[in-house]
C-alpha cells in the first residue's frame, strides 16, 4: 500500500526558501500525478501545485513564479521547491496522489487527491 512521507520543513526568514520531498514507500510514485497541498491554522487545505507522470506541472496562482514542483522517479520522490517565501505561505504542508490517473493533473482541489501523508511544517517569520 502506497504510503507518503513529507518532510524538508522548517523555520525560514520572508524572503528566504525551502525545498519539501515527499517520499513514497509501498509503490512506485511514477504510477501517479502528484498533488502538494497545504493548510494554514483555521483555514481549509489549499491546493498549491501537482505534477502528472509524464511532467504536466499546474501551479496555484498564489505560488506561481515562486515554487517549482520535481520529481525523480528513480528516487521515488516528489519535490517542491519554494522561493521568495512569505508569512502567509506558513502552513503545514502535505501531498497525496490523484485519484484520476497520471497522466494529467486534476483541478487543485482536496477531493481529487488522495492519501494524504502526515504533512510537514513551514513557517515563516523574521
Amino acid at each position: 500500500q502506497l504510503q507518503l512521507v513529507e518532510s524538508g520543513g522548517g523555520l525560514v526568514q520572508p524572503g528566504g526558501s525551502l525545498r519539501l520531498s515527499c517520499a513514497a514507500s509501498g509503490s512506485t510514485l511514477d504510477n501517479y500525478a502528484i498533488g502538494w497541498f497545504r493548510q494554514a491554522p483555521g483555514k481549509e487545505r489549499e491546493g498549491i501545485s501537482c505534477i502528472s507522470n509524464t511532467g504536466i506541472t499546474k501551479y496555484a496562482d498564489s505560488v506561481k513564479g515562486r515554487f517549482t514542483i520535481s520529481r525523480d522517479d528513480a528516487k521515488n520522490t516528489v519535490y517542491l521547491q519554494m522561493n521568495s517565501l512569505q508569512p502567509a505561505d506558513t502552513a503545514v504542508y502535505s501531498c497525496g496522489t490523484s485519484r484520476y490517473g497520471s497522466f494529467w493533473c486534476p483541478p487543485l482541489t482536496s477531493y481529487n487527491y488522495k492519501p494524504w501523508g502526515q504533512g510537514t511544517q513551514v513557517t515563516v517569520s523574521s
